[in-house]
């Protein structure tokens, strides 16, 4: 499907459905006076789940774009992968929060599949991009059977480096707290929007962030 968001309109609670069909369960479901069905037009995320597979590799190389999926210095060194899960889940809170409570139950499941942020190096020089890239799929909340194919997000966005980092780490503004806000921004995006979340262009490490 093209757009998650497309996807989100035509969705009917506790349908078991593949990617281009629908069936129709009773539970919450509203007819018309001539008992055609009437599709919900929104969405009640009653969970979100996140999983940050171990399959990941972590990086603690302190090089200008150290190799890895998962490059992470704004916690104390320890379980990268809880630290982003996280990470995940406070933005992913934040974003729904924003979000209309609608007709059709869902749980919300995320899986990290990049999460690349700037080591100490190129933070406090040159900057860089934050490359975060997930995917996102509904459930049913009853039976967990997918409504729908996942949807594959990339919300890389631009870095702060040398001066600009360290004078916006002494009014508060972190790493985290900036890839936490703007994944919360992206998630929003994703379940309101018409054609759902557009990620920025973003050159040459844009490019690479790809590879």
């Amino acid at each position: 499907m093209s757009s998650f968001r497309k996807f989100l309109l035509v969705l009917v609670a506790g349908a078991l459905s593949a990617c281009a069909s629908v069936e129709t369960a009773t539970r919450n479901a509203s007819y018309s006076g001539d008992g055609a069905d009437v599709m919900p037009r929104s969405i009640d995320i009653q969970a979100v789940r996140v999983v940050v597979p171990e399959t990941l590799k972590v990086s603690e190389a302190n090089m200008y774009y150290p190799g890895g999926d998962i490059v992470w210095r704004g916690d104390p060194v320890g379980d990268r992968h809880a630290q982003v899960k996280a990470i995940f889940e406070t933005a992913m809170q934040q974003g729904i929060s924003r979000v209309s409570k609608g007709a059709v139950p869902v749980v919300l499941d995320a899986q990290v599949t990049r999460f690349h942020a700037l080591s100490e190096k190129a933070r406090y020089t040159v900057g860089g991009v934050h490359a975060l890239q997930f995917t996102i799929i509904l459930r049913n909340p009853e039976t967990l059977e997918a409504l729908g194919a996942p949807r594959n997000i990339k919300a890389d966005f631009k870095a702060l480096g040398g001066g600009e980092a360290i004078a916006a780490e002494r009014v508060g503004i972190t790493q985290k707290s900036r890839i936490t806000d703007h994944l919360a921004d992206v998630i929003q995006a994703e379940l309101t929007q018409s054609e759902g979340y557009k990620p920025a262009k973003l050159g040459l490490i844009g490019a690479i962030n790809q590879m």
